[in-house]
């Protein structure tokens, strides 16, 4: 067990991440959470923008709510769809108290005070307990920590994406809850145990929510918590690296802005719920809601010179395209 940072909230160091929750019935999702409960896992991390999780989540804990610590989070960024969400979230997972509120996704520049008041205020009226914060974007991580104004924060770390690793340890020293989301790098990394081993062997993070969707999965990510890293294990662990250094997308937002107005990091994503998470229609559904498609790209090659990780984006942005827009 952990605690995530000033909550004070002692979390099992595996959490369930409710995006697979939207593959399965409700069958399947009360008996996750039956196995969670026998393993002694309490937290669950969910969000508005997952389709039904919320509200099968809600059926499956009806009658044991006190056992866990609920997370879930909104996109919305003004005070009135923030207030909206809040109380659709509650509806949703029958309660009348969430454990964590998180906006969700936040990207640099975005103007997030609204949405904050009404998060405050609510955990004065007792409706959420406390607040967080999610994002892909290093700037904004490092911003936010440096700020000191959350609870918590949520970012992708996993063998592949270390990029936050110096601002986990800040978000420690300074007493922020750390959890870990895309463990598996969003479905690349096909070893799943050495990938949690690596990201349990690190101090600073407070806990980690790998998507599952099956009891065996359960079960298997529990019973690593206490194990310690091989030799083999850390060749692994190098051999993925070299993989995917040069050919992995971390959604750091460094090749933004467009010239034209993609959002190359939301192509990449969309991409990668589609190919790895099986999640084809949620992912067209949001690939579908850009403005601006990666077929636009006009390769002029501006996102390449800089990217930090050297990826032909455009090379990429047009597999994307023909995936994404071919299946639209």
């Amino acid at each position: 067990m952990r605690i995530l940072g000033k909550t004070n909230i002692v979390v099992n160091e595996v959490g369930l991440g409710g995006i697979p929750i939207q593959r399965v019935d409700q069958n399947v999702a009360n008996k996750l959470i039956d196995q969670m409960e026998k393993e002694k896992m309490n937290f669950i991390d969910t969000a508005r923008g997952y389709t039904v999780s919320e509200e099968m989540l809600g059926l499956a804990l009806e009658g044991r709510r006190h056992k866990f610590i609920l997370a879930t989070k909104s996109m919305s960024r003004d005070y009135e769809s923030m207030k909206r969400d809040i109380e659709i979230s509650l509806s949703n997972l029958k309660t009348n108290y969430i454990d964590l509120y998180q906006l969700h996704n936040v990207s640099i520049g975005e103007n997030y005070e609204g949405a904050l008041l009404a998060l405050q205020e609510a955990k004065k009226e007792g409706k959420i307990k406390h607040i967080g914060i999610t994002t892909h974007s290093i700037e904004v991580l490092e911003k936010v920590v440096d700020e000191n104004k959350f609870e918590t924060i949520q970012f992708p770390y996993n063998i592949v994406e270390t990029q936050a690793e110096k601002v986990f340890e800040k978000a420690k020293r300074t007493n922020i809850g750390v959890i870990v989301m895309k463990p598996l790098a969003g479905g690349a990394i096909e070893n799943a145990k050495i990938a949690m081993k690596f990201i349990l062997d690190n101090e600073n993070i407070s806990v980690v929510i790998p998507g599952m969707e099956s009891i065996d999965q359960i079960i298997e990510n529990n019973r690593i918590i206490n194990e310690e890293l091989t030799v083999q294990e850390k060749k692994e662990i190098d051999e993925v690296r070299k993989k995917y250094t040069n050919n992995f997308c971390r959604r750091c937002g460094y090749c933004m802005p467009c010239a034209i107005g993609i959002n190359i990091p939301l192509a990449f994503l969309c991409d990668g719920y589609y190919q790895r998470y099986n999640l084809k229609e949620w992912a067209l559904t949001r690939y579908n809601s850009m403005k601006v498609k990666a077929s636009s790209c006009i390769k002029c090659g501006e996102c390449i010179k800089k990217c930090p990780y050297g990826l032909n984006i455009p090379e990429k942005l047009a597999a994307v395209a023909q995936l994404m827009e071919g299946e639209s």
